[in-house]
């Protein structure tokens, strides 16, 4: 009887994107161009949140968007007309994740001469895009309130590759059974040193903090170049 042979297909694939993911990081600090990676469920608030972050920040940066969907291009419409920032939509043809071909080919076509900060609001998945690196100099996890505060748990990769929490839809909190003690618990037992941010881009609570963060990591960004 032939012995079965077990080929890691998926590691050696990844193991490639995550390497030449580094090629994008060094362009992009050859070029000055910070770029923030945000990922969340669907229904996260990713869009909202990204509106308010856009408009708290684009009086000090020059900001491009590369929205990433399966289908549609309503998350770029919004983006492009609630911020008036340039945003480039960009479908996977049905991946639920973006590699960093895919980042470095959107990246291109959006342009970034000129562009202080890119934002890739990646596809609403918490799983598979935290496989693949897209070359970016940051991560951004949402967790929003509904969504429960154990999910750093149950996808502990997600949580583990962030660079920074934001735990949406704060303005709900009295509807659900939520704790942020809990959830920051949790967040820490995935990855202990990362900054945890409660924020509700309903109300705009919290969004100055997080923007200030941000400009505090592009002013880092910057040093080191």
């Amino acid at each position: 009887m032939e012995k079965v042979r077990v080929v890691e297909i998926k590691e050696d694939i990844l193991s490639r994107n995550n390497e030449r993911a580094k090629e994008v990081k060094d362009e992009l600090a050859r070029r000055g161009v910070y770029y923030l990676n945000v990922m969340a469920s669907p229904g996260s608030g990713k869009t909202t949140l990204l509106v308010e972050l856009i408009n708290a920040l684009k009086g000090k940066y020059r900001i491009g968007v590369i929205e990433a969907d399966i289908d549609g291009d309503v998350d770029a419409g919004s983006i492009s007309e609630k911020t008036g920032v340039s945003c480039l939509q960009m479908h996977t043809a049905g991946a639920c994740h973006i590699t960093y071909q895919m980042s470095w080919e959107a990246l291109e076509s959006l342009g970034t001469d000129g562009l202080d900060l890119v934002i890739l609001e990646n596809v609403g998945n918490l799983v598979c895009p935290a496989e693949f690196d897209t070359g970016a100099t940051a991560n951004l996890v949402l967790l929003s309130v509904p969504e429960g505060d154990d999910k750093p748990l149950k996808y502990p990769l997600m949580f583990s590759v962030a660079d920074m929490v934001a735990i949406t839809k704060k303005d709900v909190l009295p509807a659900f059974d939520f704790s942020f003690e809990a959830a920051e618990r949790n967040v820490r037992k995935r990855n202990p040193d990362c900054p945890l941010f409660l924020v509700s881009a309903k109300t705009g609570e919290g969004v100055p903090a997080l923007a200030s963060y941000l400009e505090e990591k592009i002013a880092e960004y910057r040093e080191r170049r």
